[in-house]
């Protein structure tokens, strides 16, 4: 019955017509009311006119026509104006309390000089190789490059260089065979392997990669000094490194652990270090601090160079033991990162909100490879653990020479001492500290010298630069002040300020 129904509906619908007989009335013929809306009938009529105007073979005219005033806001400026603003631009970068804001939307190319050292050391500069030689030569598929040449200027000094490399070659061969290579001993007769598993705690990449992260994560990095030797625990390898590739970050130097020094010794430093960068004196104590008001304000301030970050991260960095977290936690007014005086307490960097939109980064301490410093250098700086360092008495004849006898004398309460090895059996007779049979245990009572010298017991500072000693010097003169009367009356206000 459905089927059927279906059918019929349809008959009825065919034989329908319009009235005048015609049975196709339902069938719409092209005609002017064949597009029902003008919307369809535009875009139709776009079609035909395009596809004309892609036919044709007339040259189509520009939408813009050419003409000189669209290229008025380009600037040319003289040679002569270029080198001013170029040395306008240096002298503000050289002072270390000036910061170039907008530093994008000036043309650095133009105005940072390239060095004209083509060759250093007989070898082309990395950044002179693409300027002499083709890309393709050099980084392409078809490199053929694999070394940097050697640039000779003349035939002669291809010559010597070549019958210098012989005799280093030459002079290296005869090491190896009459001296073993892992038997090679210093001077002082210990091994340099036993001295590298010893001496080389902080320089592990897993350290340096913890330091690159702090630096990459942060805005502003503070570098921590040790205030009784700022220049022996300043890191100038990573300063370079700042220098040359995050030239857009700033660098604070904070000379923590001022109250072991004198006033004028820590003001001496906090003026040379400035020449550099800016330098604060600080002394990290939760109850009874110094500088955390300026050192507070001064990261207010970058905050507001920074307007464009919802926050800033301030990282810290330093040599190990210098008091990194002893500052955050003096900047928090309670403990937030481990401390202990000890080198290696922190082992990995750490997050810690100062204000809501300031961040400090704690990093762990890095110790930078350097062939000027001694063992004894690595040592008193705090970067080893006195525990770890076997025979630690053939370092305390160093110590008799950087303290003075009378500061000694006061701290032990001992005197007559002719040599390192009486001044330590002083010692373990006076503290009990005996072996059996009544001898002296001198390498316990050494490492306890050596510890009481890193954290502050012993009173000790490496003297300012040389100027400002004289200008020291110069202004006791001017007042007419006897020359023993006045280091006697020096040494007495260093131990009061010291004790106290």
């Amino acid at each position: 019955m459905g089927v059927q129904k279906k059918e019929k509906t349809r008959r009825a619908k065919e034989s329908k017509n319009d009235g005048a007989g015609n049975k196709f009335g339902n069938i719409k013929v092209k005609g002017e009311n064949f597009y029902h809306d003008a919307k369809k009938a535009k875009r139709m009529k776009m079609y035909k006119q395009d596809a004309s105007v892609l036919q044709s073979k007339e040259i189509p005219t520009a939408r813009i026509d050419p003409n000189r005033r669209w290229f008025n806001n380009s600037r040319v400026i003289s040679q002569d104006a270029l080198e001013y603003f170029r040395n306008a631009v240096q002298t503000t970068q050289s002072n270390t309390y000036n910061v170039i804001l907008k530093r994008n939307k000036l043309p650095m190319s133009l105005l940072e000089e390239k060095s004209n050292d083509v060759v250093n050391n007989g070898q082309l500069s990395s950044k002179a190789v693409v300027e002499l030689e083709s890309f393709e030569n050099t980084f392409g598929p078809k490199s053929q490059r694999k070394k940097q040449a050697k640039v000779h200027t003349s035939f002669n000094e291809l010559i010597a260089s070549s019958n210098d490399d012989i005799d280093k070659f030459q002079d290296q061969q005869a090491l190896s065979t009459t001296l073993g290579l892992m038997n090679t001993t210093d001077t002082d007769g210990w091994t340099q392997a036993a001295k590298d598993a010893i001496f080389s705690k902080g320089q592990s990449k897993r350290i340096w990669n913890e330091l690159y992260k702090v630096i990459d994560s942060s805005d502003v990095v503070i570098q921590v000094l040790d205030a009784r030797d700022p220049m022996g625990t300043r890191c100038e390898k990573i300063e370079q490194f700042m220098k040359t590739d995050t030239p857009h970050k700033h660098m604070i130097f904070v000379l923590n652990k001022c109250d072991l020094v004198p006033t004028w010794v820590a003001a001496a430093w906090v003026k040379y270090l400035s020449k550099s960068y800016p330098t604060l004196a600080f002394h990290a104590s939760i109850k009874n601090s110094f500088g955390k008001g300026s050192l507070i304000q001064l990261l207010r301030q970058f905050k507001k160079l920074k307007a464009d970050k919802p926050q800033i991260s301030v990282g810290f960095i330093g040599y190990p033991n210098v008091g990194k977290s002893s500052v955050i936690n003096c900047l928090k007014s309670k403990k937030v990162a481990n401390v202990a005086p000890i080198p290696g307490e922190t082992k990995v960097w750490q997050y810690v909100a100062l204000l809501k939109s300031i961040f400090l980064i704690d990093c762990p301490g890095v110790v930078p490879p350097s062939k000027s410093d001694s063992d004894a250098d690595i040592l008193f700086r705090g970067a080893v653990r006195v525990e770890n360092v076997s025979n630690p008495e053939q370092y305390i004849d160093i110590i008799l020479e950087k303290v003075k006898r009378n500061y000694l004398e006061r701290t032990y309460e001992i005197s007559g001492w002719n040599d390192y090895v009486e001044f330590l059996e002083m010692i373990a007779k006076k503290k009990g500290k005996l072996l059996k049979g009544g001898e002296a245990n001198l390498p316990g009572v050494a490492k306890q010298v050596i510890n009481d010298f890193n954290r502050g017991k012993i009173p000790w500072f490496v003297p300012p630069p040389q100027d400002e000693k004289k200008e020291g010097e110069k202004s006791g003169k001017e007042q007419g002040d006897e020359p023993e009367q006045k280091e006697e009356e020096k040494n007495e206000e260093e131990w009061k300020g010291i004790q106290d």
